[in-house]
């Protein structure tokens, strides 16, 4: 069965479509009004072949603050929705992508538990239109929403730009690897048969 999910959510600050295709080919197409997190978004969609399709009108005469919040909340959910019961998938997924002089490790456990770890500092507030302390409230966001387990740790980097797309990739990647199928799974891959 395809693994898919299609959320809609509208408050006072933001009005946002999503479909996501777990098991897709990578193809991205997002509109959230913030150039530079569209381009992140579709790194990970492209990185963790994911089909990700996103429109997002939110307050951008306020701050972006609510525009990605909310994004990570409606990705969070679409993750959930979308990997289901969890039978056969691995659950566990870790990736280090390097990108330049950034070196980023992302490991996520699929368990259910929200559980977030963030050890990132930007050397500048702002690139493109993105501001860079959005970039946590953002993986927080999405952690929270998708009951998983996220750990995103900076090895290092010095230019934000790099080390924020290697963030994204490297959270597409180890997505792409817990969510992914083991046939020698029975069940779900949890001692106390549930997660």
């Amino acid at each position: 069965m395809p693994r898919t999910a299609n959320i809609n959510r509208k408050t006072k600050e933001t009005d946002i479509e999503m479909s996501l295709s777990v098991d897709g080919t990578g193809i991205g197409q997002v509109h959230t009004g913030i150039g530079f997190f569209d381009h992140m978004l579709e790194g990970f969609s492209k990185h963790g072949f994911f089909d990700l399709t996103l429109s997002v009108n939110g307050d951008l005469d306020v701050d972006g603050h609510h525009t990605v919040e909310d994004t990570g909340i409606v990705l969070g959910t679409a993750i959930r929705e979308a990997i289901g019961d969890k039978a056969g998938i691995r659950r566990y997924g870790s990736f280090m992508l390097p990108m330049d002089d950034a070196l980023c490790l992302c490991a996520i456990d699929l368990c259910g538990r929200p559980y977030f770890v963030y050890d990132c500092t930007f050397a500048t507030e702002r690139v493109g239109g993105l501001d860079t302390e959005l970039v946590r409230e953002f993986f927080y966001a999405v952690s929270y929403s998708a009951g998983m387990n996220l750990h995103i740790k900076m090895l290092h980097g010095d230019n934000a730009h790099h080390m924020i797309e290697a963030i994204f990739k490297a959270f597409g990647k180890a997505l792409d690897q817990a969510s992914s199928y083991d046939t020698r799974i029975e069940g779900v891959l949890s001692t106390k048969g549930a997660l």
